[in-house]
Parts: C-alpha cells; structure tokens; sequence
C-alpha cells in the first residue's frame, strides 16, 4: 500500500493561498499572489525531484488541477512538464467530467474520501498531493494523508485561505526531517500519527 504525501508552501501565519503567481487565485480580494517565489533556492527547486523513485501517481482537486495544467501541460521541455505529463493524475472533482484535458488523468467517481481509500490501497507507490487545500482538509480527519511536508515561509500575509481553518479536525505529528533554506524557508515533514475529525474529538473533550 502506497502512501498519500501531502506537499504544501505556507506562510507563518498559515496562508496557502497562490503561492506560485500574483493571478494564481484572487478569490476574496486575495492580492499577494506570487508571495512563495522571492524564496525559491536551489534546495527549494530540487526538491521536486525528491522521491520520484516512490511517487506511483499524483493527487489533485480540481482547483490545483487546472491551475497546474495551465502552467506546465504545454510549457517549453524540461524535466517538470515531462514528469506532469507522464505521471498518472487523480483529481477529485464534483463538476468536471471525463475525458479530462492533461493526458494521463483520471477522475475519481464518488465521495472523494472513499475513492482516495481504495486508491491508496491498491497503489504500491506514493500518491503525492500538490497544494489542493480543501481536498486535503476533507482526507485528513479520515485518516488518508500519512505525511504531510509543509514549506514554511518566513511570511505573515495577514489575510488568505488557510490550510487549516478552525474546525478542520483532530490529528497528532510526528517531525521526522527539518531543513531550512537560504532564504529561510523551514522544510518541515510530518508523519500523520492519529487523525479524526473535529466532532470527535470535541466528543471525547466533553
């Protein structure tokens, strides 16, 4: 069984929202698009390569699917295109329908929870996750993302969507690597230790 990784830029006061480029995603007003490349360093750009060896596929909502499309589907050759284009893609969607447009994708049919369950045991490879917030704020109280890998950016922004907003559920970390940056962006990865939803635990508070 493969493991469902979870690859997110955040700024220290959680913000997720369009990292990559200033019209990335301008919902609520949002005008900081573009915030994660001032700390882009060679470590930071090489570790998209990291663990290709065990990636078997890649996980998206339908937002970051499209976003990443746009981006890299027919952009000039180099070595990311080639990995997009050729690694098997679910994207969990309830308003695209198939056939969908990047080759190698496959939409997930139903409750995207129950889709990820059985994709993640039918995979003897990782699945990585690329950004998709609220795919991974619905996976994560049912205990389908085992490893988060957060870059932390030495960054408030004061106003964005979060990662996790209140009320997104239970879940116990365990810190298994740590690196900084040279432009001091912390590389944390966590392992998933316990994961339930907010319901729950506010259950077992009472």
């Amino acid at each position: 069984m493969g493991k469902v990784i979870a690859f997110t830029s955040v700024t220290l006061d959680g913000v997720m929202q369009a990292p990559g480029r200033a019209d990335e995603d301008t919902r609520g007003g949002f005008r900081h698009g573009g915030w994660a490349i001032p700390y882009a360093d060679q470590m930071i750009q090489g570790l998209a390569g990291e663990g290709s060896d065990t990636t078997g596929a890649m996980l998206f909502g339908r937002r970051t699917y499209e976003d990443l499309y746009a981006a890299w589907a027919h952009a000039p050759s180099n070595p990311f295109t080639e990995i997009f284009n050729a690694t098997p893609k679910y994207v969990a969607s309830r308003s695209l329908r198939e056939p969908l447009v990047w080759q190698n994708s496959i939409l997930l049919a139903g409750d995207a929870a129950e889709a990820v369950a059985g994709l993640r045991s039918s995979l003897e490879k990782d699945l990585i996750m690329l950004g998709s917030g609220e795919l991974l704020r619905s996976l994560l109280p049912h205990g389908l993302v085992d490893r988060l890998i957060l870059l932390i950016h030495p960054l408030l922004l004061g106003s964005g969507i979060r990662l996790f907003e209140d009320g997104a559920g239970y879940a116990e970390l365990r810190l298994v690597d740590s690196r900084t940056s040279t432009t001091g962006v912390v590389v944390a990865t966590y392992d998933v230790v316990t994961a339930r939803a907010a319901a729950l635990a506010a259950e077992q508070g009472a």
